[in-house]
C-alpha cells in the first residue's frame, strides 16, 4: 500500500468494504457492456457466456458486501440472483460439453471410415 493510500485509509477516507462494493457494481456494469458489444457486432440481441460469468463475479462480490452490511433485502436479492446466474452458466457448460462429445464422435467416425 502506498504512503498516500495508507494515509487515506488511516483517515477513514478509503474503506475497503466500499472498494469491494464498487468492484461488484463494476462487474455488473461490465456484464451489460459485454452484452451490448456482442449484440452490436452481431446486429441482434445476444447474451454471451461472459455475461453470466460477470454476473456470478458481481453477485458473489456484492453478496459478501451485503453480508458485511447485514442487509437482509440485499442478501436475499444477491443470493437469489446467484442461483439464476449459476444455472445459466451450468446450461452453457453442459451444452459445450455435449458439443465437444459430438465433435469427438464425428472425428472418430471419419477416422474409422478412412
Amino acid at each position: 500500500m502506498s504512503l498516500v493510500n495508507a494515509a487515506l485509509f488511516n483517515l477513514g477516507l478509503v474503506n475497503p468494504w466500499l472498494v469491494l462494493g464498487f468492484l461488484g457494481q463494476g462487474l455488473f456494469t461490465a456484464r451489460f457492456l459485454a452484452q451490448w458489444i456482442v449484440s452490436e457486432r452481431a446486429g441482434r440481441s445476444i447474451v454471451p457466456a461472459i455475461f453470466w460469468l460477470f454476473s456470478i463475479g458481481g453477485g458473489l462480490t456484492l453478496l459478501v458486501y451485503a453480508l458485511y452490511r447485514q442487509d437482509p433485502v440485499f442478501i436475499v436479492g444477491q443470493a437469489a440472483g446467484l442461483l439464476i446466474y449459476g444455472r445459466n452458466a451450468y446450461f452453457i457448460l453442459r451444452e459445450r460439453t455435449a458439443q465437444r462429445a459430438i465433435t469427438q464422435l464425428q472425428a472418430e467416425a471419419v477416422d474409422r471410415a478412412s
